[in-house]
């Protein structure tokens, strides 16, 4: 059996439909668990015993952050090796540590976790998801930031559904990070331009110095170490480090990802 975790996300979702929905989702309401049409239970990572799984099983670990991720994940990663599963698929994020900031730090400490469990294991790790785009437009046009010139290989979080999809379904492999990127990494005026493409009205991107975005960050509300933080985070990821594009999409897919272009439609 292939237990999903994060089931209701974005990847959780798309992972379910490229199994032909031959899962059991965990879901947090019995309602969440209809709307998806497959098998499902009703728990949560919070509660490790809630999750479904029995030796020989393979189970797919994702979930959005809250302060209690680290703890949990890695709480479920025991009760996987205690329980015999023969594998686990994780969503971590491209070139993490566990000193790496805010969340990214949070996945690096899951990810050592994981590594030194014993399990067989698959870290998916990622750069930022086409998804998100459109949500980082403010009212005025504008994508606010402090990447610079910097370049992201942007990908589809459907192909990363399918890269799980396969993982999970053929034989267990070794133990791999798979980094996942789109085919191309624009920079954010790139991005802007499809964008405006796509939308249909202008779109521009803004570049900031970390202490402007830090700024506005703290403006938007959020506390001020965390927008200091997430402002150098932005500049750290416009230095170059999302800015190589990898083919492991298509080694495993056998096609392309899709272009932001193809997202966008």
């Amino acid at each position: 059996m292939i237990v999903v975790t994060g089931a209701t996300g974005t990847i959780g979702r798309a992972l379910i439909e490229e199994l032909g929905g031959a899962a059991r989702a965990v879901v947090r309401r019995a309602e969440q668990g209809e709307e998806l049409g497959c098998d499902y239970v009703v728990g949560n990572l919070e509660r490790p015993e809630s999750i479904p799984i029995e030796p020989g099983d393979r189970l797919f670990l994702n979930s959005a952050q809250w302060p209690g991720f680290v703890r949990a994940h890695q709480a479920v990663i025991d009760r996987a090796v205690a329980a015999g599963v023969a594998q686990v698929v994780t969503v971590s994020v491209r070139g993490v540590t566990s000193s790496s900031l805010l969340g990214f730090g949070m996945h690096g400490q899951v990810d050592d976790h994981l590594k030194a469990s014993g399990v067989p294991w698959s870290i998916l790790a990622p750069v930022g998801f086409m998804q998100n785009l459109a949500g980082d437009v403010d009212e005025e046009g504008r994508i606010l930031g402090s990447y610079g010139r910097g370049r992201v290989g942007y990908i589809d979080a459907r192909d990363i559904a399918a890269v799980a999809a396969v993982l999970l379904t053929r034989p267990v492999g070794a133990d791999a990070t798979y980094e996942l990127t789109g085919p191309v990494a624009p920079t954010h005026d790139e991005v802007a331009a499809e964008l405006t493409r796509a939308l249909g009205r202008t779109v521009r991107y803004v570049d900031l110095s970390v202490e402007e975005a830090a700024v506005h960050l703290e403006k938007r509300g959020m506390p001020a170490h965390a927008a200091r933080d997430l402002a150098e985070l932005m500049s750290q990821i416009g230095d170059g480090r999302w800015a190589s594009t990898t083919t492991t999409v298509a080694d495993i897919l056998g096609r392309q990802p899709r272009s932001l272009r193809e997202f966008l439609g």
